[in-house]
């Protein structure tokens, strides 16, 4: 028995060889499949800065968008507030349109009427008319002429201090009056004397007499707007203590406020039985027996600004006159966009309450009794209120509005 020979495959091929083939087929395979996935990698290089490039130029579109619409947001703003400011401009301007319009009604009312009433209300003298804080008409009637020498004895500057009240703090202060039934009669002639001695009136086209309170007012202020140009124009009866820098800081506050109406609110009810005090002869208007009216100032003590003293002068002509005065006024504003005020220190009790606010350092705007609608006995007590309530002589030339 020898040695075994290679074996040799059917063909005639030997084992060995079969082996090396298969073996180097292997490697080949390893080397092709190798080179093939290098391929895509460096396709996925040459792409990344492509894909970056991409996103940059992206984040730039996107900023610029962003910048852009910034922009134009800024632009929208921009024009927006620019709108405002032409509509406030054009406010001012109706506004004003409106004074001088008010004020040459007046002006040719009371010329026809013959009330002596500022007749030069030309354009030039509307212009150049001096601007005041505010003006104070106190209403009077002509017996009431110890009432009237009680305040100026108080709370009211006389002779060259309301003159010079006028100039330095821009207030003026008058007692409004009309006439009598009969002109020129001796009511009208006491009423002259006693201006020419203080020339503190404010005299009016109107017949005087209680049931005429709610014309008078309209009256007032009609022509103390066509008179004076004025921040506000407030209303005072004759028988209320005044702390005149209290006023003042009281409606500085509201200053740059269009359309306000300053006072202490109230409802009170709608009283429909004849013969009593405050009679509502139309009742009805306000519905059912037991209503109460609507919000309105109290009638002792009320301001409102220039724009609402020129509305009632303008449109005088057709606002409802009702039996109570302060309602009447409160009536004209329902409907208007105006600011109620409800402030409480123009309806301080007398001493007490008056006093002790102002031992506390917060004097009262206004003092009054509510049981009789003012103070009671006024010409006996005023100067009593006045010192125990009053925010001191010189508070109103020291105080800054």
């Amino acid at each position: 028995m020898g040695l075994s020979r290679p074996q040799k495959s059917g063909n005639g091929v030997s084992t060995r060889w079969v082996s090396l083939f298969c073996i180097a087929s292997f490697f080949l395979g390893v080397l092709v499949v190798n080179r093939l996935w290098s391929i895509p990698e460096l396709a996925e290089r040459d792409e990344e800065p492509t894909l970056a490039h991409q996103s940059t130029t992206l984040h730039q579109m996107v900023n610029c968008d962003t910048k852009e619409a910034s922009v134009e947001a800024g632009d929208i703003f921009s024009q927006v507030s620019q709108t405002h400011d032409v509509i406030m401009t054009l406010d001012k301007t109706i506004s004003s349109l409106e004074m001088q319009l008010a004020a040459a009604r007046a002006a040719k009312a009371d010329s026809e009427e013959g009330l002596q009433v500022n007749t030069e209300s030309g354009p030039e003298q509307l212009k150049d008319r001096r601007k005041f804080f505010f003006v104070m008409g106190i209403i009077t009637a002509f017996s009431s002429r110890k009432r009237r020498d009680s305040i100026r004895d108080t709370w009211m500057p006389r002779g060259e201090e309301l003159k010079k009240l006028e100039l330095e703090k821009g207030i003026i202060m008058r007692f409004v009056i009309g006439h009598s039934a009969s002109p020129g009669g001796v009511l009208d002639r006491a009423i002259d004397a006693e201006d020419a001695l203080h020339k503190d009136f404010l005299r009016l086209n109107h017949v005087e007499g209680y049931h005429e309170l709610s014309s008078k007012t309209q009256i007032y202020f009609s022509t103390a707007v066509a008179k004076w140009d004025a921040d506000f124009y407030v209303k005072v009866d004759d028988d209320i203590h005044v702390n005149l820098g209290m006023v003042g800081s009281t409606l500085a506050r509201h200053r740059s406020k269009a359309r306000v109406y300053v006072g202490c609110m109230k409802s009170g009810p709608v009283l429909s039985q004849k013969g009593v005090k405050y009679h509502e002869p139309e009742h009805w208007k306000f519905g059912e027996d037991g209503n109460r009216y609507f919000r309105h100032a109290t009638g002792q003590i009320y301001a409102i600004s220039k724009d609402l003293a020129t509305y009632i002068s303008v449109n005088r002509h057709i606002l409802h006159l009702y039996a109570n005065e302060d309602v009447s006024l409160g009536s004209w504003f329902i409907g208007l966009d105006v600011e109620h005020v409800d402030d409480r220190s123009l309806c301080c009790g007398t001493p007490l309450d008056c006093e002790w606010k102002a031992q506390a350092g917060n004097p009262c705007a206004a003092s009054f009794d509510w049981s009789c609608s003012g103070i009671c006995k006024s010409v006996e007590r005023m100067q009593e209120v006045h010192q125990r309530c009053g925010e001191g002589d010189g508070a109103i030339w020291h105080t800054s509005f």
